[in-house]
């Protein structure tokens, strides 16, 4: 057997020192990289199961979007209260209607920034207003009749006829989309 002296031994003790704290540091390194990797993979879990949520999500709002030709699409406001009231005008020709006056109407307070109105006054019977109507709720650009008054206009000495000529008066309202200048 080798017989060590002082001086050996103590090099061999640090050196067995030496060894124990770097398996110690190895071993605290390998459970720290282990924890790591855990939580990265927990972590990637979680972070996938938002993004198909939040894909999910994008796709009901994508679904339930309605067309760009849905909407008014002009660069100011006031060209979009102009064009409702040509696609009123439109419509109202289309059905025989006379478009007496129109005019666009300031927002309310409770409407959003993006919607238009108008008023307008038409002569038509009850049959081309019942088609107004639909054709303007129906349609593209999607306007909402906000108010209606209907009016028979004096009939005097005259016999009522089976479909009166009716003043009506419509309270719309549509939303619109700043175009491109």
């Amino acid at each position: 057997m080798i017989k060590l002296d002082r001086e050996q031994m103590i090099s061999v003790g640090v050196l067995a020192a030496i060894l124990l704290v770097c398996a110690v540091a190895l071993e605290l390194t390998f459970h720290a990289r282990y924890g790591v990797a855990q939580e990265l993979a927990e972590r990637s879990a979680l972070l996938a199961r938002v993004e198909a949520r939040a894909k999910a999500e994008a796709d009901r709002r994508a679904a339930s979007v309605a067309p760009q030709e849905a909407f008014v699409n002009a660069t100011t406001q006031g060209l979009a209260g102009a064009q409702l009231q040509a696609h009123l005008m439109t419509v109202a020709a289309g059905l025989n209607a006379t478009v007496i006056s129109s005019g666009a109407e300031p927002t309310k307070r409770e409407d959003q920034p993006d919607t238009i109105r108008l008023q307008a006054t038409l002569d038509l019977n009850a049959k081309a207003l019942q088609a107004l109507l639909y054709q303007l709720e129906s349609g593209t650009p999607y306007v909402f009749v906000d108010s209606l008054a209907v009016q028979l206009p004096g009939v005097g000495g005259q016999r009522a006829s089976e479909d009166p000529l009716l003043r009506v008066t419509l309270g719309l309202r549509a939303v619109w989309r700043r175009g491109a200048a």
